[in-house]
């Protein structure tokens, strides 16, 4: 066996970690270590070899590795003892492998599946024969100082039985992978010291059967009140709502305030319920039908949203669990921006104060995007809100695979959560004690170490995953199972009672307590708090019921324009600019001086800046939204003399006065999806602050339609949450090709009614400025879309006198410019975008009198009284015509045409003037593109053939 084991790489890949941590108790201690490593790490500090400080000590470990591994690979490890003495240390080191062993595979024989399905797997490491340690050995004492069992030397056998106790009980622990010695031994501690076993009180025992009963009783009441109806049971989890009790009360009592919950459908009223303290006749008045009447849509009770305020040991946290959509796994983002929006508020810079609970169920944590992309985000700077508690209801049945092989690629569910070294407590769903120790701990972790954590549930489904479906269709084996389990709280009920610690008839009488409150439709929740209103909490009334058309003073004071163009074109002494940088801060000097026009990248600059020192926070993020995609903003600058990676970074927009409102710029990950819906759940929990992400080109949104359509667009007609986001996309076509060019402003218009969102392409940088603005100081908070431009950032045409932003506002719509004589216009080509400075430069070289050109700058709410008044300022014009330069089965022709048709006279026609309908947004030809182009100008105004469509 040992020719097999040195053979092995595990005897170096088990070796390294216990080396490594014997070598560093070594240098922390060296009275720590047994004595015979002692000597031999002695003789290495004596020995030759770089890394050493000036008094030859303190050799990095790495080296000291190196040089074991060499030498056990050589069989030349040798300590200088005598042969008895080699062979105790020899079997020294089997047993510290094997402890490592446990550390790293125990969770494999962990005990966790409450159906006891499977069989104990092979794994030789586990086995002491696998280290040539036999029954001879069991009683000899070996050092157990790196173990956390109370005792310096432990017989083989204690040993064994310790690590097994551990690693291999209800409770199976991963944490091996994380980089950080610190949190592996904290791990080590306080799981080895009690060896995962729970000791608790008889009130703690009987408040979890509390907790247990509640959940089950809620479930079997509405299975047999509402027969059929779907509700996505907990059954067969209950130990869930222990789990999310202890961590919000546990969580009170060190310091916690506010927490915000994400989860799907699967317990979602169990914990409405019997978490939050939803009144159960509200819950039953939604299985009945009734519906809000304040929504235009609503949506089904197993999506909905709650908040309450419950009493815990440290005072009252605030609890919300946000709305969610089938969409499983995509609220985890919208949490975590929710999150840090309250963090923020509170000034709760490193989380102590807010957290995220974030529940899931086994196959979307191991199959959903979303979840990955979340956890990606959890050590950024921009979007770490001081660790999740991640809770998996893992029951085992991989939503509907009917083979497990089906499911997925790992051997756990929760593999993915190790990419950011989050440790994994799995947890045996049917011993709810073991449930509640490991919540305890994860929640001490997340608070200790700010970071990431999974609690994986292993528990089963009693029904379908839904109560119309049959389950043993497809899993016949496995519900047999399920049918004879008695029920995770008659299991617990029965060794309360065995123990002593209820009285015969106590179970039944809880259960029967609970019957009669939902009967009265009563809550079940003793610590709910009414009417505790918090000092953080944010008045959404003044935003609501009001109109896009509420007029709005976006005008900043000239004095005051030239004071903020000062501010941010301050550089600090001996801040070396990079040479294009340089120029850029110059001309914005001459801009803030009326010396030169104001481009796009100062006009956001000016809003910003006007808005910050109002007191309007400003976030930005996206991919390289510091600089601009298209190197236009420059919000970042970047000392060209800095010698650290990490320094020489300076933000004008930080430093616009004492008192300014915070401006933060992000360059987000490479991610659409996790970052959109982080920004929208922030915008949902501050009004006050201008929040915006940037795509790096429009189109690249497609990765995030599910929050466009599921939360952006229709949050508000569901669920009513209010939201103020904006999108930038970069739109336009320059002959970039298919990806590059549109930002599919068809799909946002198709998305819009009844107000919900609003939809704009400015055209200029003054109409830029006054529409950031007017998101803001006008109290209408509804998500604002923004067709930004490319090529239009630099040029001329575009930019805009400093006057203009002294005065006026953002414009819906943009009249003819030019002096034509109104009674001599016979066409008028109406447009968005860049399309514009195209039409007006033909239109200059061909010196056509005749038509007039007008630009839409908000395609919806369309605004039809503007549009109008310039519509009459031209009483023989005859033809009207919509200029795009997207395909005619995309951009804005096909969703706001019917609005042109009802502001046109009888003797109007209305024609289109584009591309051809395409499956592709762009050709990826240049030549054709310069085509295309030319031929949609010459189409719009005249002097070529046009398709027609009816005023119908």
């Amino acid at each position: 066996m040992m020719k097999q084991f040195q053979s092995n790489s595990y005897l170096f890949g088990g070796n390294a970690p216990y080396i490594e941590e014997l070598y560093e108790s070594y240098l922390d201690n060296p009275a720590s270590v047994p004595e015979q490593w002692r000597e031999y790490f002695d003789q290495m500090q004596l020995a030759p070899g770089a890394g050493k400080d000036a008094e030859g000590r303190d050799v990095a470990h790495a080296p000291i590795v190196e040089s074991l591994a060499l030498r056990a690979r050589e069989g030349t490890l040798r300590l200088g003892a005598t042969q008895t003495d080699l062979s105790v240390a020899r079997k020294q080191v089997y047993v510290q492998q094997l402890i490592a062993a446990y550390r790293t595979l125990g969770s494999r024989w962990a005990q966790l599946d409450p159906l006891k399905r499977q069989e104990r797997p092979q794994i030789p490491e586990l086995e002491p024969a696998f280290y040539d340690l036999t029954e001879a050995d069991m009683d000899t004492q070996f050092d157990a100082a790196g173990l956390f069992f109370g005792e310096e030397r432990l017989s083989l056998r204690e040993i064994i039985k310790g690590l097994r106790e551990t690693y291999c009980g209800s409770v199976g622990i991963e944490y091996m992978y994380i980089g950080d010695p610190a949190q592996k031994r904290w791990l080590q501690q306080r799981f080895e010291s009690i060896r995962s076993a729970p000791d608790f009180s008889a009130a703690t025992k009987k408040h979890i059967l509390e907790r247990l009963t509640a959940a089950e009783t809620l479930e079997k009441y509405l299975h047999t009140r509402y027969v059929g109806q779907k509700r996505f049971s907990l059954e067969g989890g209950e130990s869930v709502i222990a789990c999310v009790d202890e961590l919000i009360q546990r969580g009170g009592s060190q310091g916690v305030q506010e927490i915000v919950i994400g989860m799907a459908h699967r317990g979602r009223l169990n914990i409405l319920v019997n978490v939050l303290g939803k009144m159960p006749k509200d819950l039953f008045a939604e299985f009945e039908g009734k519906h809000a009447d304040d929504l235009t849509s609503g949506d089904v009770k197993y999506h909905k949203g709650f908040s309450s305020d419950v009493s815990t040991p440290g005072g009252p946290v605030h609890l919300s669990v946000a709305f969610n959509p089938s969409h499983l796994e995509i609220v985890n983002p919208v949490v975590e921006g929710s999150v840090l929006a309250r963090q923020r508020r509170r000034g709760d810079k490193d989380g102590t104060q807010v957290m995220a609970i974030l529940l899931h169920g086994d196959a979307a944590f191991a199959g959903q995007g979303a979840v990955m992309e979340t956890l990606n985000l959890a050590n950024t700077r921009g979007y770490g809100t001081g660790g999740t508690v991640h809770v998996v209801i893992n029951n085992q049945i991989c939503f509907t695979s009917s083979d497990p092989r089906d499911s997925r690629s790992t051997l756990y569910c929760t593999d993915v959560a190790k990419m950011v070294e989050a440790p994994i407590f799995h947890v045996n769903g049917d011993d709810p004690e073991a449930v509640v120790l490991v919540t305890q701990l994860a929640l001490d972790y997340r608070m200790e170490f700010r970071r990431n954590v999974v609690v994986d549930i292993v528990c089963f489904r009693k029904l379908g995953h839904n109560e119309q479906d049959t389950p043993s269709v497809t899993q016949p084996l496995m519900y047999k199972k399920i049918g004879a389990h008695p029920g995770t709280r008659k299991l617990f009920a029965d060794k309360l009672a065995a123990q002593g610690v209820i009285a015969a008839g106590d179970a039944e009488a809880l259960i029967k307590g609970m019957r009669a409150s939902l009967d009265a439709g009563q809550l079940t929740v003793d610590p709910v708090i009414s009417n505790f209103k918090s000092k953080y909490a944010v008045d959404w009334m003044p935003f609501l019921n009001r109109k896009w058309t509420d007029a709005t003073d976006t005008a900043v004071p000239l004095a005051e324009l030239q004071r903020m163009a000062q501010r941010v074109t301050a550089i600090p002494a001996n801040f070396k600019l990079h040479s294009l940088v340089e120029k850029v801060i110059a001309d914005r000097r001459a801009m803030g001086e009326g010396k030169l026009p104001v481009d796009w990248g100062m006009a956001e600059h000016f809003a910003y800046a006007t808005l910050v020192a109002s007191g309007y926070g400003v976030r930005l993020s996206g991919q390289d939204s510091a600089r601009g995609t298209f190197v236009h903003r420059h919000a970042v600058l970047h000392d060209q003399n800095r010698e650290k990676w990490d320094s020489g970074i300076f933000v004008p927009l930080e430093h616009i006065s004492d008192k300014q409102a915070p401006f933060t710029v992000i360059d987000s990950v490479l991610s659409e999806e996790a970052v959109l819906g982080f920004e929208y759940g922030y915008s949902t929990a501050e009004p006050n602050e201008l929040v915006i992400w940037e795509a790096q080109f429009g189109d690249f949104a497609n990765g995030a339609q599910v929050v466009i359509d599921q939360f952006i667009s229709s949050g508000e007609s569901k669920w009513g949450r209010v939201c103020g986001l904006v999108m930038m996309l970069p739109h336009g076509y320059e002959g970039q090709g298919p990806e590059h060019s549109s930002a599919r402003l068809e799909r946002y218009l198709q998305l819009c009614a009844e107000h919900n969102m609003q939809v704009a392409v400015p055209s200029n940088a003054a109409q830029m400025f006054h529409l950031l603005r007017r998101q803001m100081i006008r109290q209408f908070r509804k998500p604002l879309v923004i067709m930004s431009p490319k090529s239009l950032l630099r040029n001329k045409e575009a930019m805009s006198p400093l006057a203009e932003f002294a005065k006026g506002q953002f414009h819906t719509v943009l009249g003819e410019v030019e002096h034509l004589d109104p009674d001599l216009v016979k066409r008028i080509v109406c447009c968005s975008g860049k399309v514009y400075y195209d039409l007006v430069a033909e239109r200059r070289v061909r010196a056509i009198k005749d038509v007039a050109i007008i630009r839409v700058e908000q395609l919806y709410p369309f605004p039809h009284k503007a549009y109008a008044a310039e519509m009459k300022r031209y009483p023989y014009a005859t033809q009207v015509v919509w200029c795009q330069e997207e395909p005619q089965n995309q951009g804005a022709w096909y969703q706001t045409r019917h609005y042109f048709v009802e502001n046109m006279r009888e003797d109007q026609k209305l024609v289109y003037a584009g591309r051809p309908s395409s499956a592709s947004p762009a050709v990826g030809y240049y030549a054709m593109h310069q085509e295309q182009q030319k031929a949609l100008i010459v189409a719009a105004l005249g002097k070529s053939k046009v398709q027609a469509s009816s005023k119908q």
